[in-house]
């Protein structure tokens, strides 16, 4: 398939840059099969059944936009230059990231960027346009000096409308977060709050947590047209001894899996790749479902809206065939939902 198969008009405007208040208030597009509902994301319990399970996302997204600078001497005195940098994942060497530096043009090998009083980081190397920062802090002292100096890595569609700010230390993270290191947040899960993991466990939905912790490279482009060629960034995830066993035990049961977004989604499909199974899983995942794949595990998903063109329209077509997932896009531009990691969510059942 083509990467123009994927494409649809989405009004500036449906774009958000802040999410429905409280949380669970967000608007739900049930696409049931053929059947297209619009409803709230407080309805959910009345699309779950009694021993379905709802597969969650445990990542914690750390502060990791940081603006500082770098200073260089010259003949006519000090020089000072603004340094972005957004940090993507920790090396195998202790106080070593990589990182998105922006610009990168304006800092040499071995010269320091200074974030805060407390933090401040040294570039050791560039590769594929990536920045090897080695931080003055590691452990425990890093992580209070990141939280005082960092903001929360906002998309670039929402970053580019506002700054961060302190509501989304709070709006860009999930209730049930707990294992640090994504740089984007999980979504769909973004809609859940305590009052409705409450109901839903009082009516029998069974929660299994997973680990994936979400990279900068869910917001890359795909740039070429003839999708098989893309080559799919790779994520950190986890799935333990006791998410596989609830997962199996449910599929046996008969009940429904049901990740919430594409991250818990894509994680328990690597976790069955081998065998067509679930089974206890941790690596680096870069699996790339587009259609004509065969899940193994996800009977149904909840996810919010996805960029036109992106990696994520492929999934949700995958899932639910091609000309339907275009049918519920264009319900929901119609009927004014709203966008991406702030918008509104869908629950996606495929016929069976």
């Amino acid at each position: 398939m083509k990467l123009s198969d994927f494409d649809f008009h989405l009004p500036e405007e449906r774009i958000a840059v802040r999410p429905a208040e409280p949380r669970s208030s967000a608007r739900l597009l049930v696409a049931n099969g053929a059947e297209t509902v619009d409803a709230r994301v407080t309805d959910l319990p009345d699309w779950l059944r009694p021993g379905d399970r709802l597969v969650l996302n445990d990542t914690r997204v750390i502060p990791a936009r940081l603006s500082g600078l770098r200073h260089r001497d010259s003949a006519q005195g000090a020089v000072a230059a603004r340094i972005e940098a957004t940090l993507l994942e920790p090396q195998a060497y202790a106080g070593v990231w990589s990182a998105l530096v922006k610009p990168l043009k304006k800092l040499k090998t071995g010269e320091t960027v200074v974030f805060s009083d407390d933090l401040s980081a040294t570039l050791e190397a560039v590769s594929d346009g990536q920045a090897l920062l080695r931080f003055n802090l590691t452990g425990d002292d890093f992580d209070t000096a990141l939280n005082a100096a960092g903001a929360m890595p906002l998309p670039p569609y929402i970053a580019a409308k506002r700054p961060a700010d302190a509501r989304d230390r709070v709006d860009y993270q999930t209730v049930w977060a707990r294992n640090k290191g994504a740089v984007a947040a999980p979504t769909a899960s973004l809609h859940f709050d305590a009052a409705l993991l409450a109901r839903l466990e009082e009516m029998g939905v069974g929660f299994t947590y997973v680990t994936l912790h979400v990279g900068a490279g869910t917001f890359l482009p795909v740039k070429v047209d003839d999708i098989a060629t893309h080559r799919m960034h790779s994520e950190w995830g986890r799935v333990d001894d006791t998410a596989a066993g609830e997962i199996a035990a449910t599929k046996a049961a008969g009940g429904r899996v049901i990740p919430v977004g594409t991250t818990a989604l894509r994680l328990i499909e690597t976790a069955a790749r081998d065998t067509g199974r679930i089974a206890p899983w941790e690596g680096d995942t870069d699996i790339f479902i587009t259609p004509g794949f065969r899940f193994n595990v996800a009977d149904a998903l909840m996810t919010n809206f996805h960029l036109p063109r992106s990696t994520l329209m492929m999934l949700v077509s995958a899932l639910m065939g091609h000309g339907r997932i275009m049918e519920i896009y264009d319900h929901a531009v119609t009927n004014n939902y709203r966008f991406f990691s702030y918008g509104d969510a869908s629950l996606l059942i495929p016929p069976r």
